[in-house]
């Protein structure tokens, strides 16, 4: 992990971080968000500047695997999607392992992860190289590709994202899990992970590509809509934060539907967990009991259901 300052955190409250929920979801807008910030705080002798810099992303805090580790390959691969935009680019990483355990590489399972809806952002590229140490291969697509890419800036990237076609960034994100399922080191068999936007969109590409998708992993992502369940032949895995009330409420229903159609599927409610509990970059979301559970139940998930060879 890289040095960091031991400069005292601001106690950030609760209302505050459900604020910065709001405004990266694009509920409310980024004046909203600072004008309330400073309206509703200031008594309690807390600076706008200083609760926007303890919510805002820190990519130094959430980098667990560098990028030059010589454990893992990495490269960045452009991907035809002629029923999308064109082409989709991503970053595409594999085991260093893969390519020296015998004269043949090893065919891997791959993992198809989908950022926030920011863009390709650092810690999602992090999250890529962490499943490379699972030993799987794992592509994490940006989805602002056809608006010029992810601007390195998350508040840019969630301005960008209100430019894109939808329907067509749908046939982007199959043309990358078709891609990662045709590629000649893998086995065959298709994960799909993602965080808000990208929990949503493994939910929706469950049932999108039916069999092709051997198990997904949602975190805190909208459910697809009841009738669209009975196509997924995927293997579900649903966490969400116990404080990311309007997901936690909706999730029975996503169960009773699974249930129902024999799609086997487990979810998981982490205590004290808001929005976002995930990810490491951003510390006042982040709550690392529930992040190394929540991690440790995927790589099992996955293990479980892409460690066979495809027919």
């Amino acid at each position: 992990m890289p040095e960091t300052t031991d400069k005292p955190r601001v106690k950030i409250p609760a209302e505050a971080v459900e604020l910065y929920t709001q405004y990266i979801h694009g509920e409310i807008s980024r004046r909203d968000f600072m004008d309330t910030i400073g309206r509703r705080f200031a008594i309690a002798g807390l600076t706008t500047a200083a609760i926007v810099e303890a919510l805002m992303p820190n990519y130094a805090l959430g980098q667990q695997v560098r990028k030059d580790d010589e454990r893992i390959k990495a490269t960045w691969e452009t991907i035809p999607s002629p029923s999308g935009n064109g082409y989709i680019r991503g970053y595409f990483v594999r085991p260093f392992s893969q390519d020296t355990r015998t004269a043949t590489p090893t065919k891997l399972p791959t993992v198809l992860v989908i950022h926030e809806n920011r863009g390709l952002n650092p810690h999602t590229e992090d999250v890529a190289r962490r499943f490379a140490l699972e030993n799987f291969m794992a592509f994490a697509p940006d989805a602002l590709t056809s608006v010029g890419g992810y601007p390195d800036d998350d508040y840019k990237g969630g301005q960008l994202f209100g430019k894109i076609d939808r329907p067509k960034l749908t046939q982007d994100f199959i043309a990358c899990a078709q891609w990662l399922k045709a590629h000649p080191l893998s086995n065959g068999k298709v994960a799909v992970t993602g965080f808000c936007f990208g929990g949503g969109t493994s939910n929706q590409l469950a049932t999108l590509l039916g069999a092709d998708v051997a198990a997904a992993a949602p975190f805190y992502g909208g459910a697809p809509m009841a009738a669209e369940v009975p196509k997924i032949k995927a293997a579900i895995l649903v966490h969400h934060g116990a404080l990311d009330k309007q997901l936690v409420d909706a999730y029975p229903a996503y169960a009773a539907a699974l249930k129902q159609n024999n799609i086997p599927y487990e979810g998981h409610i982490y205590p004290n967990s808001v929005h976002g509990f995930f990810n490491d970059a951003t510390p006042e979301r982040y709550n690392k009991a529930a992040a190394e559970e929540a991690w440790s139940r995927t790589i099992v998930w996955f293990n479980k259901y892409t460690r066979v060879t495809a027919p």
